[in-house]
């Protein structure tokens, strides 16, 4: 499938292209007056663009005393993106149009025995039926993108050792090259933070903030930096290295091989949080958690979201605590980095609500000049498919710049 600026050669119609986009719907006389452009260039530029079949009349706008003007969208049926999230605990596909609407989606639990191998197979097999059910071709299928747990060679393609995976075989994947062979269509891989950021990017009304800052709290902490509509890099891979901040100059033990003592990831995780709620059961001082799970070790994430919820004492204790790191960590990457607005996304923040709003609460507090500065904070809109949805806007990136 032809890049946009391929196929659109006159740089005048390209650019009438990418105001419909950025507005998302737009009438004619709008497209004219801030274009500049005569009525009849304009009207063959218009005509060009849908006959590529890369806009669509949608109806009539309001009318100021004449005609009611013709209202012009991007084609939602134009292309087809595929977006794939590979986390420590599940992988999720989803299908959408080019506006980024959910037209399939399937979720596998990443257990001890979902290899690479095994994953792509079933892959292929989910995208043929999604394809199906939709009825669309895999011509129109633009790609797919993969939002994955790094440390990733992005560039290459290539997953290259990531920690605390259930099942073996889960270094040095050569996913692009492999899926690119079994399902005929480009294959894009960038680090689930970012992915998400993208996605946010594009399922916000508002495309006009030009500095955000994304983190994943979940497992373990992630995160990602946009300036003026672009992800930005490091050197390398580093979408975990926020979690090695250091926050106790002499903490805690590292939460991964090769971590930091005193990191951030040590307080603010799944993990960390299920291995207090353990020591609570342990020391019997909670009765509900007791009654929730036979055993310490059988203690696990939703039991301690639906302990929150029953308002039971010690595990409101610790997701306080946990939410009072948490703000702290925040505080420093605000500080450093003076985003506009922080998108805050993950487990964590999606399922406990009293662990947002104080994580928030606490970084405030620790903003400097936050009298001058007001930093926008917002939970995730796409939620749970924020990754997968956000690799599919990775593909749309591709296309479109």
């Amino acid at each position: 499938m032809l890049l946009i600026h391929e196929l659109i050669a006159n740089p005048k119609a390209r650019e009438i292209y990418f105001t419909v986009r950025k507005h998302g719907t737009v009438s004619k006389q709008s497209l004219l007056d801030e274009s500049g452009l005569t009525i009849s260039t304009l009207t063959r530029i218009l005509d060009e663009l849908l006959s590529l079949e890369l806009l669509v009349e949608v109806g009539f706008g309001e009318s100021t005393g004449g005609r009611r003007p013709t209202l012009y969208e991007t084609n939602p049926s134009y292309a087809y993106l595929l977006g794939l999230e590979i986390s420590r605990t599940h992988a999720k596909l989803v299908l959408t149009d080019f506006h980024l609407q959910l037209l399939g989606e399937y979720t596998w639990n990443m257990d001890a025995v979902l290899t690479p191998e095994l994953l792509m197979e079933s892959l292929h097999d989910q995208v043929q039926q999604m394809l199906a059910a939709a009825s669309i071709d895999l011509s129109r299928v633009a790609g797919l993108g993969i939002g994955a747990v790094g440390p990733l060679d992005r560039k290459a393609g290539v997953i290259l050792n990531p920690a605390r995976f259930a099942a073996p075989g889960w270094s040095q994947v050569h996913i692009k090259e492999q899926l690119e062979q079994r399902l005929a269509v480009p294959v894009y891989l960038d680090n689930g933070a970012n992915t998400a950021l993208l996605g946010e990017y594009w399922a916000s009304s508002n495309r006009m903030q030009h500095h955000l800052l994304y983190l994943h709290a979940g497992i373990g902490l992630r995160s990602a930096i946009m300036n003026d509509g672009r992800l930005l890099y490091g050197m390398i891979d580093t979408e975990g290295a926020v979690g090695q901040m250091i926050i106790e100059g002499s903490g805690l033990p590292p939460h991964v091989p090769g971590g930091n003592a005193g990191a951030w990831e040590s307080y603010v995780s799944i993990h960390t949080l299920e291995r207090q709620a353990r020591e609570v059961w342990r020391l019997g001082s909670s009765g509900l958690l007791r009654s929730l799970a036979e055993s310490a070790e059988q203690l696990e994430f939703t039991h301690l979201i639906e302990a929150l919820h029953a308002r039971d004492p010690e595990v409101v204790r610790l997701f306080h605590e946990m939410a009072v790191y948490c703000g702290i960590g925040l505080a420093n990457l605000i500080n450093i980095l003076h985003p506009e607005e922080v998108i805050l996304g993950g487990p964590l923040f999606l399922a406990a609500d009293d662990f947002y709003q104080e994580a928030i609460r606490i970084a405030l507090e620790r903003t400097y000049y936050r009298e001058q500065y007001n930093v926008r904070f917002t939970r995730s809109k796409l939620g749970e498919r924020s990754v997968a949805a956000g690799a599919c806007a990775m593909v749309l990136h591709q296309l479109t710049n």
